[in-house]
């Protein structure tokens, strides 16, 4: 049964991180200040939801990239228990969804609960203020439903975000693996 992402309020600010990247260097959410849009997506190296998506969601992200989008990935997953979401995997899952983004690793854990971040992948759109301004699915397609993945409801939220617009409501949320916690670090 997948897990939905929490509907967080729109208008939150974006909590602030500073993460290390898989190529070693440190990523903060300073870094992308000068973006008028900031996408933080919560995902992981095993999960068929990601992978489900991740071979549009890279093309797309790019694209969206030379428009003014600014795009990161955390990884939240505790990889004692799920070591295909460590570094290695999380490369290997770079190279084969042809990633360009920050991917960032949450060890703590720390990041996600700030995010409320609740599966993978769970997104959050900021405008240029820092204040969320969509939350939800990448598009309408999952892993038992088949159809094609479009990206197309992330796409038209980042459109109307870059134009200065709201992204008119409801938004559906996300679905996917919950977010692993290490024992004892549950939010709920």
């Amino acid at each position: 049964m997948p897990i939905p992402s929490h509907m967080v309020p729109l208008g939150t600010p974006a909590s602030d991180f500073s993460l290390p990247a898989l190529d070693g260097r440190t990523v903060s959410l300073g870094d992308f200040a000068d973006a008028p849009a900031l996408l933080v997506a919560f995902l992981c190296n095993h999960c068929p939801y990601v992978k489900h998506v991740e071979g549009t969601l890279g093309p797309l992200l790019d694209k969206l990239a030379d428009v003014g989008l600014a795009s990161v990935g955390i990884c939240s997953n505790d990889t004692d228990a799920y070591p295909d979401d460590g570094p290695e995997g999380l490369a290997e899952q770079v190279a084969r969804a042809g990633f360009a983004f920050p991917y960032l690793i949450d060890a703590t854990q720390e990041v996600a609960k700030a995010y409320r971040a609740a599966c993978t992948p769970d997104f959050f759109l900021f405008d240029a203020d820092r204040r969320l301004a969509w939350r939800g699915q990448f598009d309408g397609s999952r892993p038992s439903t088949g159809g094609p993945v479009t990206g197309d409801t992330l796409r038209e939220a980042v459109e109307l975000v870059l134009a200065g617009q709201p992204v008119p409501e409801p938004h559906q949320p996300s679905a996917g693996c919950g977010i692993k916690w290490k024992p004892g670090n549950s939010p709920t």
